[in-house]
Order: C-alpha cells, then sequence, then structure tokens
C-alpha cells in the first residue's frame, strides 16, 4: 500500500515585507527633499497688483527690512553674489528669487538687480504675495 500526502497550497508571498521597504523609501525620500528655504528672518513678501504664478525651484535670496541678506535659508554678508552663484551651481539652475520683505527700503533691494544683472545673472524674479484680483 502506498500513501500518498496531501498536496499542500503553497504559502502566499508576506505582504509585511513589502510594506516596510515602501515605508523606509517613503522616509528616505521625505528626508533627502529638498523643501524651499525659509529666512533666517521674518520675510512678508509685498502685495502684487498684476503677474503671473511664479516659476518653481531656484536659489532663493532673501532681504530682512533692515538690509539683512540670506541664500537659501543661510545668512551671508557681503559675498552674497558668491553664494547665489555656489547655490545655482550645486543645484543646477538659473532662476533666482528674490524674496524681499514688504517693509524693506527700495535702497536695499534694487543695488541687489543691479548687481544680478551686471553678472549676467537674468532670470531674477521678485517674490510677492497675490492680489486679490489673482
Amino acid at each position: 500500500m502506498k500513501l500518498q500526502r496531501r498536496p499542500t497550497n503553497p504559502r502566499a508571498e508576506p505582504v509585511v515585507a513589502l510594506v516596510d521597504v515602501v515605508f523606509f523609501l517613503l522616509v528616505f525620500f521625505m528626508l533627502v527633499a529638498r523643501l524651499d528655504a525659509s529666512a533666517p528672518f521674518r520675510v512678508t513678501p509685498p502685495l502684487a497688483v498684476s503677474g503671473r504664478d511664479m516659476p518653481g525651484g531656484g536659489v532663493t535670496l532673501s532681504v530682512a527690512e533692515d538690509g539683512e541678506l540670506a541664500v537659501n535659508g543661510h545668512t551671508v554678508g557681503a559675498d552674497w553674489l558668491e553664494h547665489v552663484r555656489r547655490a545655482a551651481l550645486v543645484e543646477d539652475v538659473e532662476l533666482i528669487r528674490v524674496n524681499a520683505d514688504a517693509a524693506t527700503p527700495l535702497r536695499h533691494v534694487l543695488p541687489l538687480f543691479t548687481v544680478m544683472e551686471a553678472q549676467g545673472l537674468a532670470d531674477v524674479v521678485l517674490v510677492v504675495t497675490p492680489g486679490r484680483g489673482q
């Protein structure tokens, strides 16, 4: 007499391992992703009367009310242009966003645009708050 074993159903692959991998990938990309840099000081952009949506990405140059400068969230001094160029090279972008406080006098903002234009940095946009009509 020959005994036969009952055929066993193959066990299903555990889904828990796949969920763990997806979770670790999610956490990894959240930690590695670059979020928009915020200034180390309070900046409230001026109110826009007209304009277009601002393109994404780029280097952010923040200007405080007293004229203090920051590039991508790090305070800089008189060598601000070198920091802007270095950040643009690292991120491989040409766009520079100037995020100036609404109360910042023009004497702190206009020279920045003049210097950047003289250095050939043409893609410079001013960050503003959308007005009511937009």
